[in-house]
């Protein structure tokens, strides 16, 4: 029958890294959870949040993952009077951080171990906003001088990254809210302190991940106005060329006309249309000129 792991010895500790095993129906029953909170376990993703219970607090964490994407899992925490039994979905790297963390403390408190693991969720979320600070950056170097489709799909994914990242900042700011407004319980106040620096980083990532998405919006004004104005060119350019051909338009409609017209008789009939088609070119483009339209 599939176990619990036990992270530190000695300490009530218990992670479950498959929440479809037996090992979670154990320990339920064990710590009398609650069933709708065992089906939140199962059922991902759940939105961040934290509840209290008969003789426990549950925790909805989020833990960032960020490889080619920008993705969040869900961690799961149990914290009681004197255990703490801890949800996750295959491999949580930060864990040996948490285990290192406590030894070197030489503490066992449970809500000391949930603070250190929120901790570490939590400072997880910094470098990749620094990643995040670098593409807007190159975003903005190189919008003006290649505004092209592959350069808004890049904006475009950049924003629906950034907004998913100020959904999930928002709802863990208001768990560690939460946390930090209670009066007494299973937490205890020496950790005041420490939950008020947790939640000093929330804010900020969520002001920084405001700053980007503005300067994103910036940078999609910034493509839209070079488009328009290579298209303005572009139309300048074959505007000109249309006027400028309309003058020869003219003048060969005119002598191909079945009448009497004149040169018609002269051998240098050609000469002469051909002259005053560059001469009306000619004209055409000094106009232009005189009005600063090119």
């Amino acid at each position: 029958m599939t176990t619990a792991l036990q992270p530190i010895p000695n300490v009530a500790w218990f992670h479950v890294d498959d929440p479809a095993s037996a090992a979670l129906d154990e320990l339920a029953q064990r710590f009398h959870l609650h069933p709708l909170q065992i089906e939140d376990c199962r059922h991902r993703p759940q939105r961040a949040k934290g509840e209290e219970h008969d003789g426990y607090l549950f925790f909805v964490l989020k833990h960032l993952h960020y490889n080619n994407g920008l993705t969040f899992d869900d961690f799961d925490v149990f914290v009681g009077r004197g255990f703490l039994v801890t949800v996750g979905q295959g491999e949580t790297p930060f864990l040996p951080k948490v285990q290192e963390r406590l030894k070197q403390d030489q503490v066992g408190r449970v809500d000391r171990i949930f603070y250190y693991l929120l901790d570490e969720l939590v400072d997880a979320y910094m470098p990749v906003l620094d990643d995040i600070a670098e593409e807007t950056s190159d975003i903005e170097a190189q919008v003006l001088e290649t505004p092209d489709p592959p350069m808004l799909r890049r904006i475009f994914i950049l924003k629906r990254k950034l907004i998913e990242f100020r959904r999930i900042s928002s709802s863990m700011r208001e768990v560690v809210n939460g946390i930090i407004r209670r009066e007494g319980g299973l937490m205890g106040d020496d950790l005041d302190p420490y939950f008020r620096d947790i939640y000093d980083h929330l804010v900020r990532t969520v002001d920084l991940i405001e700053t980007y998405r503005d300067l994103l919006t910036g940078s999609l004004d910034i493509y839209l106005s070079a488009v328009a104005n290579r298209t303005n060119e572009v139309m300048k350019v074959l505007t000109v060329y249309g006027t400028v051909a309309l003058p020869l338009v003219v003048i060969t409609g005119f002598f191909g006309m079945n009448l009497k017209l004149p040169w018609m008789e002269s051998p240098y009939g050609a000469i002469y249309a051909c002259g005053l088609m560059v001469f009306s070119m000619i004209g055409v483009l000094y106009y232009f000129k005189r009005k600063h339209w090119f």
